[in-house]
């Protein structure tokens, strides 16, 4: 039985008809969810996803179409489906957030948690599990702690609210200032944030689970082609890309249909 409170049957986009069978309450993103939010002083839950996101599945299979973990989003939060290919904007904005909040790279799906007022966030991730999994808490524990700071801890998360307008409104004013002199500190940075973050076993960036950032490898490539005529060229770059790359193709993340067998580590046909 289809849900009455779950509005995505009228939208166009094909990602949030998708979910316009959960039992989840969801909202497209417009005035409605968001008045909604104000009258009934709910925190709002923000999933950002798009149709070929292996992820966004999987959680919409765990959680979204779970009864009782959807009764419990009904019941603390008001739900907002946002499709990334149709609001790139809105996807930009919280993807940022979430890299300000958790300091590290976001991905899809995108869960962030709004306070109902102003729209800004206080807590987010990407995918939750249904059940304790991979160091993360399951879903339904997240939406309860949540929930929970959200009644029990206003004035703190107003001071970090304020705190991330300015971060927004300072990079809005140094996008828009013609006199601002660029130079390669901001790429230098780049750069060794990546190292710090590079997994020296399984290649990417960060921990289980990863999401391909193909602007990360792109960002050392540059920086290897960069330095590749001097006296100094940036071997440890490249290393970085081709173990990336090498250890994506020997996964499963390939097109297994008339794709080479990949080498094993040891160098062995699978």
């Amino acid at each position: 039985m289809s849900n009455p409170n779950n509005q995505l049957a009228r939208e166009t986009s094909p990602y949030l008809l998708q979910h316009a069978d959960n039992p989840v309450d969801w909202h497209a993103w417009g005035d409605e969810a968001l008045s909604l939010a104000r009258a009934t002083d709910k925190p709002i839950l923000l999933s950002v996803g798009y149709s070929a996101c292996h992820w966004c599945h999987v959680m919409a299979h765990e959680s979204f179409e779970d009864t009782a973990t959807a009764a419990v989003m009904n019941e603390l939060f008001v739900n907002i489906k946002v499709d990334r290919e149709e609001r790139p904007d809105l996807d930009k904005v919280y993807q940022l957030a979430h890299q300000m909040l958790i300091q590290r790279p976001g991905g899809w799906p995108l869960t962030m948690f709004l306070t109902p007022d102003d729209h800004t966030p206080f807590f987010g991730g990407t995918y939750f599990p249904d059940a304790p999994r991979h160091g993360m808490p399951a879903f339904k524990e997240v939406l309860a702690r949540v929930a929970s700071y959200f009644r029990e801890h206003r004035e703190d998360i107003a001071t970090q609210a304020t705190a991330i307008r300015d971060v927004f409104e300072r990079i809005g004013a140094a996008s828009g200032d013609g006199d601002v002199e660029f130079d390669e500190a901001p790429l230098t940075r780049a750069r060794a944030q990546l190292e710090e973050a590079f997994d020296e076993r399984w290649g990417g960036f960060g921990q289980a689970p990863k999401f391909p950032h193909p602007t990360s490898i792109e960002r050392l490539l540059r920086h290897w082609r960069h330095s590749a005529p001097g006296e100094d060229p940036d071997i440890r770059a490249l290393l970085m890309v081709t173990l990336t790359l090498q250890r994506m193709a020997q996964g499963g993340l390939n097109d297994q249909l008339g794709a080479p067998p990949a080498e094993d580590p040891a160098g062995e046909r699978a």
